[in-house]
């Protein structure tokens, strides 16, 4: 595991015991029972053409404030406008400036799938998840041991979500698949040093199969490079920069999917 992502995991892990502790697991998983039916995230990835999955998230650990007037409601409802398929919402409050309650507000603004992208490695931030409104959330392969993603991964399917479950490389990509991943992000971002292959996508789709969904994350920084992955057998996009720094983040999403 990198360093930076191991501080991020450390930083998930202190707000996921400050948020127990306000919130205990009963209490938590009663909400999680009340809360509405999960959307299928999977399925909105599947429809005709490049997907996006458009995120909210108001700074970056590498790029510091994408923003300054952050609201998600807005943000949400542009995105919508705009043709998501899906919104990202960053939940971690040190790195991103992300709160789990932001969930709720984009779902109800959306009408979209919402998935909870944080550093998850504890069950009770995916019964948070559920109860907060989410319908999918990320793994990331390089956060965990296999078994630990295998359970999650299950556990996560138990509350009625799917997983986005995040892979770097080759190897990462087969641990998924053995942990029976069905959405599987390439993320083109090293951790290690914050450089972009554009490529990345594209080499491992014949490693992934043609049955799973694929999704590229990281460094689309436009239509062109959309449709470069389009044409590699992407299915979707996770955008988040370059959406959060658009004048109009809803005809930046239609210039993706045109």
């Amino acid at each position: 595991m990198s360093d930076i992502l191991a501080t991020l995991v450390t930083q998930a892990g202190q707000q996921t015991a400050r948020r127990r502790a306000a919130r205990p697991t009963a209490e938590t998983e009663a909400a999680a029972a009340l809360a509405p039916a999960p959307r299928d995230f999977a399925a909105a990835l599947r429809e005709p053409g490049l997907g996006v999955i458009a995120e909210m998230k108001p700074r970056s650990p590498s790029k510091g404030p994408l923003t300054d007037d952050y609201r998600p409601a807005d943000r949400a409802r542009s995105y919508r406008e705009g043709g998501a398929a899906a919104l990202s919402v960053l939940t971690h409050e040190d790195g991103f400036g992300g709160s789990p309650e932001h969930l709720g507000v984009a779902r109800a603004e959306s009408g979209l799938p919402v998935l909870r992208k944080d550093f998850i490695t504890d069950d009770y931030q995916l019964l948070e998840a559920r109860a907060l409104g989410a319908d999918a959330v990320l793994l990331i392969v390089a956060a965990l041991p296999a078994t630990r993603l295998a359970g999650l991964l299950a556990r996560t399917r138990e509350l009625g979500m799917e997983a986005l479950v995040e892979t770097h490389d080759a190897d990462e990509v087969d641990t998924a698949l053995a942990a029976g991943a069905t959405v599987i992000g390439v993320n083109h971002r090293d951790l290690r040093d914050f450089t972009i292959d554009r490529t990345l996508s594209a080499r491992l789709r014949p490693r992934i199969g043609s049955g799973r969904i694929l999704v590229a994350e990281s460094g689309i920084r436009d239509a062109h490079d959309a449709r470069a992955l389009a044409r590699a057998g992407v299915d979707a996009v996770l955008v988040g920069e370059l959406l959060m720094r658009a004048d109009d983040p809803a005809a930046t999403i239609k210039e993706l999917t045109a």
